[in-house]
Order: C-alpha cells, then structure tokens, then sequence
C-alpha cells in the first residue's frame, strides 16, 4: 500500500508577512498597488513572494477591495494585426499596477459586439475598452468607465478615445507619393472609421494637388481577401496606375498578391504602401513601406487613460491624437519613365 503524503500547505499572506518582516497589510498594498511602497520594502515583500511560492487569490482580493484588478478588451477581428501591438502597449502599463486584460473578440456588428460587453460586464471588470465599432445604445448604462482604442464611427457620449492621427497619416503617405512622382494612385480602403480617416486625409492631400486617386472596396472589410479583390479590381480596370496604398498591411499583403498574379513588379512596376508598420510590413521577406499608427502607444494611453478614470470617476473623457511616422522600405520608389 501507498503511504498517504502530507499535503504541502499553500503559503499565506502571513507567510509572506514574517519573511519579509512586514504586515500583511503592506503586502496586501504592494500586490493591489506597489507603486505606493518604498522600495526596499517592495522588494522585500516581493522577495518573499518568489521564495514562499506565494499565489495570492484573485477571489479574496475582489472581495476586499470591491475590484477585479481586470480589464475588459472587445475587439472585432482577431486576424487585424493592429490589436497585437494595441495589447501589448495595454499591458506594459497594467501589469505594473497588478491589471490582467480579458479578451472578447466578436465579429462585426452591433449585436455581437454587445454580447461581448455583455460578457465582460459579467465578470465585473473595472473598466471596459472598445477596439471596435460601438453604438450609443451599445455602451448605455455600462456603469464602468469605458475607453475607445482607434477611430470609429460613433464614439459613445461619455467615453474617452485615444487613437493615432489617421487623417494626417493619410494625407503623409499622399505626400511620400506624390514626393516620388506619382500621380495615379490607387488606394485599397474599407468601412469603419480608421479606414474613413486614413481615406479622407489621402484624398483631401491629393485634391490639393489636381493628382488623381481611384478608390476600390469602400464600403468592403479589410483582410488579405478584401485587398486582392480590391487590388485586382483596379488593375484590371485602371492598368495606367503607379501606385497603390492600401488601409493596412494585411489589405497591402493581398494587394501584393494581385500585382504578383498579373506578372508585375514592385515596386518597379508599381508601388505599394500599407498602415499600421505591422510585423507583416517588418519582415524582410516583404520589406514593405508602411504608415507607423504607433498603436503600442495608443495601447500604453488607453490603458493610463483608463486607470486614471478608475480611481477617480469625476474626470471627464478626454480626447488624445498619436501622430504617426511613415517608415519607407523597399517597396516604393519613382514610377517608371
């Protein structure tokens, strides 16, 4: 027969507390909120944490101070590389007060989205951020502060929004475009409201200068898909264009694709330029210039933005512009004489 094993006893907060010789009403203060500790007593604590093996349950921390210590996140395609450098900015500034983000991802539409705010607000998250398309009606009585991550098409009464400067990134790639000589440009764009933004900034610029631009897949989605769709369509009808800007870089990667079927070159043939400097437009097998929406600071604000308004409710929405940076790589240059 097996003998039965003691079990090992989980280590306590008092545990904690006697190894670092301090109270356990410090160590609870250091796991809610370590940036109001010393140092020296933070490191003791969290010294003693990493020997104990300590865990300290999230359960018993929501009941004694009424907060999850989580976020919760809605987006709206998982397959949009924007909201990887959007979370990981969210969380560099979470982690640090002792946040976990919780994640919903819904497909486009009002009632979907609003089951995964539905599904958050269940979990009793402090706050709410949205990095999709949300209605009035959607975030009505939320009843915990909400924030707006990147241009959308209604933004909630109440609600801040921290978005990168999408009107004046569309009229900078204009500029770098026109600057090499361009003046017929496609450009791959979509519905929602950065879409919109990038658009109506890259038109505005063109207008300024009489340069023609023949837009494809308006009112369409922005995937790989949606971009060799939109891309072919305007080779196919517009062959005399030089240029191509696309919303994103996954639109650009499709786009890529479409000049690549017809026997063409780029950017020898014809220029091609995306937005968000994703990891796509990084890699070197592509080495594709890109707009830089900085959204790993747009993540960083929206996360501070937030937690200021979860200490302090009586702070109203605030508005925050990023402003973008084009990276230029190997897939544009003059047109062809």
């Amino acid at each position: 027969m097996t003998a039965n094993r003691p079990k090992t006893r989980r280590p306590t907060i008092y545990d904690v507390a006697k190894r670092a010789g301090v109270s356990p009403s410090l160590v609870s203060l250091v796991l809610q909120n370590p940036v109001r500790v010393s140092d020296k007593r933070r490191e003791a604590v969290q010294a003693a944490i990493a020997e104990l093996g300590y865990r300290p349950s999230r359960a018993a921390t929501t009941l004694a101070s009424s907060r999850t210590k989580s976020i919760g996140l809605v987006i709206d395609d998982y397959r949009n590389l924007w909201f990887v450098d959007l979370l990981r900015g969210m969380e560099s500034a979470l982690t640090e007060h002792g946040y976990q983000v919780m994640l919903a991802d819904s497909r486009p539409g009002e009632n979907r989205i609003k089951e995964a705010v539905d599904g958050l607000l269940a979990m009793h998250v402090d706050g709410l951020v949205i990095a999709a398309e949300p209605s009035a009606s959607m975030l009505a009585g939320v009843g915990v502060p909400t924030v707006v991550a990147g241009w959308r098409d209604g933004v909630p009464v109440g609600a801040d929004l921290i978005t990168n400067d999408d009107d004046g990134g569309g009229a900078m790639v204009a500029d770098h475009l026109l600057g090499l000589g361009h003046t017929r440009i496609g450009h791959l764009s979509g519905s929602g409201g950065a879409a919109a933004h990038r658009r109506e900034g890259f038109l505005a610029r063109l207008r300024e200068t009489g340069a023609a631009a023949l837009i494809a897949g308006e009112a369409g989605g922005t995937s790989e898909d949606d971009g060799y769709a939109s891309a072919s369509w305007l080779l196919d009808h517009h062959p005399d264009i030089t240029a191509i800007f696309a919303a994103n870089d996954t639109m650009a990667l499709g786009a890529l694709g479409a000049i690549k079927a017809r026997g063409l070159a780029v950017p020898a043939d014809i220029s091609v330029i995306g937005y968000d400097n994703s990891t796509l437009a990084k890699s070197r097998y592509l080495e594709l210039t890109s707009m830089d929406n900085r959204s790993d600071l747009v993540g960083v604000d929206t996360a501070k933005t937030l937690l200021a308004r979860v200490q302090d409710a009586t702070i109203g929405p605030q508005r925050t512009l990023i402003e973008p940076v084009l990276v230029v790589r190997s897939t544009t240059a003059p047109p062809a004489s």
